[in-house]
């Protein structure tokens, strides 16, 4: 299912980029997000001077859009079906910047996580982590490298950005790190450490069936 609506997000993806430059043609320029087209786009062409032919041409691609959207809808209501029936992967989606898709998506990699001997392993196996190397006694980090579970990865990533966006004006623990890391490395390296922190808590409460307690 999650190798299913992967594919069905990148065609998604594709498509709003193809119609934004057709529409850019046109001199119809729309905020970005999906939803923005989805919602902006018919009245745009519908006010613009253009020919039948490009009218049908973008209706087309309009009713394309809409499809991928409902399929992709329709899995993720699968997933969150699923997530709610599994003891485990409600555990996961108690973590903040977890919800169903990663739930599911974890526990679909990495079943009870016993085969990873830390969280920093599994951090490590998902791409979060730079992979090492010792040259003259010295440990070097390099890039997250191929073998990283790129769809984990970037799942994971989207969450802990959310959860980065939303720390303004919180006092707990977790902000306070999150705000001082920010301040200190910038934010992109502040979400990943986020996403990379996740991951090793994830483990934990996977390997020892233990519910997510805020600091």
């Amino acid at each position: 299912m999650h190798r299913v609506r992967d594919r069905l997000v990148c065609q998604r993806t594709s498509l709003i980029n193809q119609v934004r430059g057709l529409l850019a043609e046109y001199g119809i320029v729309l905020a970005k997000g999906p939803s923005r087209l989805a919602a902006e786009a018919p009245a745009a062409v519908a006010d613009a001077l253009l020919s039948e032919l490009a009218r049908e041409l973008f209706a087309d691609l309009f009713d394309q859009l809409h499809d991928l959207e409902e399929r992709i809808r329709a899995l993720d209501a699968r997933l969150v079906a699923i997530c709610r029936e599994n003891p485990a992967s409600r555990r996961l989606a108690s973590l903040p910047g977890v919800g169903p898709v990663v739930a599911t998506a974890l526990l679909a990699s990495i079943d009870d996580g016993r085969h990873f001997r830390s969280g920093r392993e599994l951090a490590a196996w998902i791409g979060l982590v730079p992979r090492q190397h010792t040259t003259g006694g010295k440990v070097k980090l390099g890039g997250i490298g191929r073998q990283a579970n790129h769809y984990l990865r970037r799942q994971m990533i989207h969450g802990a950005r959310a959860v980065a966006f939303r720390i303004a004006g919180h006092d707990d623990l977790r902000s306070r790190w999150l705000q001082a890391l920010v301040t200190r490395r910038g934010f992109n390296r502040a979400v990943v450490a986020l996403a990379n922190k996740t991951a090793r808590i994830a483990w934990v409460l996977l390997t020892r069936q233990e519910v997510y307690r805020a600091a």
